[in-house]
Parts: structure tokens; C-alpha cells; sequence
């Protein structure tokens, strides 16, 4: 079956201090959406569709996908707030949240899909999941998120932002965006939307936005995001798929299944978690599991 791979690549990192989606992390001087492209060809995937800002489209062609256009069709959506000057705070300049990246892909997926960060690395064994449940899915309505232990998805640097999963009879049943430290040996996870603090144990399953759809996920998010839009939305706020996920549950109108991966994620939330990224990377590398060069000519 046609399966496609949809990137969000749109945002800044103010923590990292730059754009992190085009750091370098490989030694051939590959990205990290370089390895999750290279994972998807090889657990059938058929397409990829990067969702970025349209000022660097030129860049993302001669610099990233040029590598592997001819091995996997290569799409673009931009995210833009141009098509909402009538509802959007005069000057705003801050885009929409990950929902609204999602939405303007719609026009590029007519397929299943799996939905990733760019500047997240999930390893292949999270590829493998999403393709086997996408062959068994029937239910049009019934959508995947690839899990991680907390443990395996920390950064020693600093605070991180994940949902933070309730699972029952392996289907999510609620989700919420925290954020997490470690504070005197206890895993603190607090609610960004209510300030609700509490512990989590290292193995507690975070959602790290590696998120398996299905095409009817499009008409789901037109009607959240155009309620933030008339509604909600001021200078600074965004509507996040968490939000939309979990409406979504709340109403009954979707299955989220819930699954772990046995893979670690890879991220630069800070700029000095660049050191772990590229040793673990040379480590699979050493092991067999990617080449030097990604993507030989």
C-alpha cells in the first residue's frame, strides 16, 4: 500500500537557538530527516511531504531532498498565516501550532501517513510499527501513536515537552502536553494548560509526535482550527495536535491505538544535545544499521 512519511519542518528552535532541522548530526553531514527518510524507504514507505515555511523552499530542495529525490516522491506544504489576516491579531507573526502544520498538508496526502518532527530521530524500529498497523487498520478512524519510555526520551540538558499518555487495553484514552524534569530524583511532569503537577515513572509512555493517520484526520482538524481561529486565537497562542486529539477522544470520534517503541529518540531541544546525538548516530552506524553516506549517488 502507498504510505506516506509527512515532516513538520516549519519551526524554529528558540531553545536550540536556530533551525534545528537543518543542523548537520551526520558524518556525511546528513540531518536528522535524512536518517527518517532513509527509514521509511526502508519499511515501504512511498512518499515524504515536508511542511515548511515557504522562504526556504529553495534551500530544503538544494540542500536536503535533492539527495534522495529519485528514490522517493518529494512533496512541499507551507505553513503560512496569509489565508487568516481577517482573524489573526494585527502583527502576529507566530505560526499556528502543530495542528495547523498538519492541516496544510491536506492538499499532499490522500493516503495513510505517518507524521514526525523533523528534528526528531525515532529509529527504524518506530517505521516498523506504523507499517504494520497501517496493513491491519481497516477502520478509517483508528490512528497510531508510537510511544517512548520516558527514560528513552530525555535530554540530560535540560526541561523537555511531551504528552504524556493514559493507556487502556492499548488505546490512548487521554493525553496531555507537559513538561518534565527531574527534581531530587523524582520525574516531574507538569500540565502546560492547567499547572497540575505530577510524578511519572521512567518507564511511563510519552507521545514524542510520532503519530500514525489516516487521510480523515484533515476534516477533523478544518473543524477545530476554525473554531481557534474565529474564537481563541490571540497574539501568542496556538492550537497543538494534543488539543485536537483529545477533543477527538473526547467526542468519541476517533480510536487512537497506543503502542512502545523499543528504539531510542534522538532530539535537539538544546544546542549541547548535538554530542549525544552524533556518537549515538556513529554507534548504529558502527553496527550496521545505516551507511556512512546515507544517500550515495
Amino acid at each position: 500500500m502507498d504510505k506516506t512519511l509527512v515532516i513538520l519542518a516549519a519551526g524554529m528552535g528558540s531553545r536550540f537557538g536556530g533551525l534545528k532541522q537543518i543542523e548537520p548530526v551526520g558524518p556525511s553531514g546528513e540531518v536528522i530527516a535524512d536518517y527518517s527518510v532513509y527509514d521509511a524507504l526502508v519499511t515501504g514507505f512511498t512518499k515524504v511531504v515536508f511542511v515548511i515555511k515557504k522562504e526556504n523552499l529553495a534551500y530544503f530542495q538544494e540542500h536536503i531532498t535533492k539527495k534522495y529525490e529519485s528514490k522517493i516522491k518529494v512533496e512541499f506544504a507551507f505553513q503560512s498565516l496569509d489565508e487568516y489576516q481577517d482573524f489573526i491579531p494585527e502583527g502576529r507573526i507566530k505560526m499556528l501550532g502543530t495542528a495547523h502544520a498538519l492541516y496544510c498538508a491536506k492538499d499532499k496526502v490522500n493516503e495513510p501517513f505517518v507524521m514526525i518532527n523533523a528534528d526528531d530521530f525515532y529509529g527504524r524500529d518506530a517505521y516498523f510499527k506504523a507499517s504494520e498497523f497501517l496493513e491491519n487498520s481497516t477502520d478509517a478512524y483508528e490512528y497510531l501513536s508510537v510511544n517512548f519510555p520516558y527514560i528513552n526520551s530525555t535530554s540530560k540538558n535540560g526541561k523537555v515537552n511531551r504528552g504524556v499518555v493514559k493507556v487502556q487495553n492499548d488505546e490512548i484514552i487521554d493525553i496531555e502536553e507537559c513538561s518534565i524534569e527531574e527534581v531530587n530524583k523524582e520525574i516531574l511532569a507538569t500540565s502546560k494548560k492547567t499547572g497540575e503537577v505530577m510524578k511519572i515513572a521512567p518507564t511511563a509512555p510519552v507521545s514524542m509526535n510520532f503519530l500514525v493517520f489516516k487521510p480523515t484526520i484533515f476534516s477533523l482538524l478544518e473543524k477545530d482550527l476554525t473554531k481557534f481561529i474565529q474564537n481563541d486565537i490571540n497574539e501568542t497562542n496556538e492550537l497543538i495536535l494534543t488539543d485536537v486529539i483529545k477533543h477527538c477522544l473526547k467526542n468519541n470520534q476517533i480510536k487512537f491505538k497506543a503502542t512502545l517503541t523499543s528504539g531510542k529518540w534522538l532530539g535537539m531541544t538544546y544546542r549541547d544535545d548535538l554530542i549525544d546525538i552524533k556518537k549515538t548516530l556513529q554507534e548504529l552506524i558502527e553496527a550496521g544499521i545505516y551507511p556512512v553516506r546515507l544517500w550515495e549517488e
